[in-house]
């Protein structure tokens, strides 16, 4: 497992911390719903934060 930029683990605690209902454990869901809540252009970085958030929730059930 690679070890993940301050960037993206900042970003999605933030979000899982603004937004604790708002993301389950589909990334595709999590994925939208990153590209709702920020204004993050980049593909590549939406989806490393959105399956960070997504490893989150799932090792936390």
């Amino acid at each position: 497992m690679a070890i993940k930029p301050a960037y993206v683990k900042k970003t999605g605690h933030q979000l899982m911390e603004q937004y604790p209902d708002a993301f389950n454990t589909d990334f595709e869901h999590n994925k939208d719903t990153v590209e709702e809540l920020t204004n993050i252009e980049s593909k590549s970085v939406r989806n490393r934060i959105a399956g960070y958030v997504t490893r989150k929730i799932k090792t936390a059930v």
